[in-house]
């Protein structure tokens, strides 16, 4: 992924990052499902290794991905998937693919705030990576689909999103000129709504990022890590507290909770799926691996750079009735700050799906560094 994210994001972020986000956050607040300015949805290049291997566990990721017995990884699905991924045909007027809210050079996450589907519009939700979902007890900031198969779909039939239906998008495959032929060498039978939701899991299963030096650090190789960064381990560990949430190999418990982000708004969270008042508020806890890559962040995209994650739960959060009790005031000072978010990006270094994945030494996300050749 260092290739590629090099490639596209050279001398555009400092743009982004003053500008962009704000432009961004201003146009998500003026209302769910409101067209922004007539423009088509970016449609990222598939820029990834010519082939992925469906097998490899990056460093630090322990433990199986879950995989359904009728959904074994194989390298025919895993490509069906991809091409599936990048292809527009999926939504109702061929303008947005999968990429375009889960841009590779993004982290496989979006940099606007919300999801931005065709004609513009403008979606519930900020679109999170999807690197290291092969990992997820639950889909979706709400947790309301189980598997990568019941998500798969989801989009292709969200009004906000590819407006399309998956009747209409397997009578497109069927009458398409090469993908007949793809699904049958993957399935041994013609697309169908299963094996298209089977195939685009499939992709989704061997999009992994570890191997950081946060992993190397941790298996004894302690000058993996500079003193700041080590700092900033000790506070996620102890006085920040942030394992209660972020926690087990992939940096998050799975599990939901309510830190006062957007309380108040029409968004309730976690009780829409449960109708318990108890969950009102509560969000799925996101991974940190790869964090640095993500901007905007929270469930929706409403604070721009890590510091001011930070910053957020350093004042303990928003408060409200359902606020999570491990959510309190850090009083964390200055160098503490900076500590914690130059550990946040020595953990969104390691092996990602295209290769090493550097940052560069700046103290917010930019310009990333080359560190391998990607090659498609």
């Amino acid at each position: 992924m260092s290739g590629l994210l090099h490639t596209r994001l050279r001398g555009l972020w400092p743009c982004h990052a003053r500008a962009g986000v704000v432009l961004a956050l201003a146009l998500a607040s003026s209302g769910i499902g409101k067209s922004s300015a007539a423009r088509p949805p970016p449609l990222p290049r598939d820029m990834l290794p010519a082939s992925l291997d469906v097998d490899k566990l990056p460093r630090g990721l322990d433990g199986p991905r879950a995989m359904p017995p009728d959904n074994p990884l194989t390298s025919a699905r895993v490509e069906l998937g991809r091409k599936l991924f990048f292809d527009p045909l999926l939504s109702r007027d061929r303008t947005v693919a999968c990429a375009s809210c889960h841009d590779p050079s993004h982290g496989f996450a979006s940099r606007d705030p919300v999801a931005i589907g065709i004609e513009g519009k403008q979606g519930r939700r900020n679109a999170p990576t999807i690197l290291n979902r092969a990992f997820a007890a639950s889909l979706f900031w709400d947790g309301r689909q189980p598997t990568l198969e019941a998500q798969a779909t989801k989009p292709i039939e969200d009004p906000l999103e590819m407006a399309n239906t998956v009747e209409e998008v397997v009578r497109r495959l069927r009458a398409h000129a090469d993908y007949p032929a793809k699904f049958r060498a993957a399935f041994g039978e013609p697309p169908n709504a299963a094996n298209l939701a089977k195939s685009l899991a499939a992709f989704q299963r061997v999009l992994l990022l570890g191997a950081s030096r946060v992993d190397a650090f941790r298996a004894g190789e302690v000058t993996q890590l500079n003193e700041l960064e080590k700092h900033g381990l000790w506070l996620w560990e102890s006085k920040g507290a942030c394992w209660k949430c972020h926690s087990g190999p992939n940096f998050t418990d799975e599990q939901f909770h309510n830190t006062g982000v957007s309380w108040g708004s029409a968004d309730t969270g976690r009780d829409g799926v449960t109708r318990a008042d108890a969950d009102r508020g509560r969000f799925k806890t996101p991974t940190l691996r790869g964090v640095a890559w993500t901007a905007p962040y929270m469930h929706d995209g409403s604070v721009a750079t890590l510091e001011a994650v930070v910053e957020f739960y350093n004042k303990g959060g928003r408060a409200n009735p359902n606020l999570d009790a491990s959510i309190k005031p850090l009083d964390l000072d200055a160098r503490e700050v900076r500590a914690l978010v130059a550990f946040l990006r020595a953990l969104s270094e390691g092996e990602g799906p295209a290769g090493p994945l550097n940052l560069p030494p700046q103290s917010a996300p930019a310009q990333p560094a080359k560190s391998g050749d990607a090659k498609k």
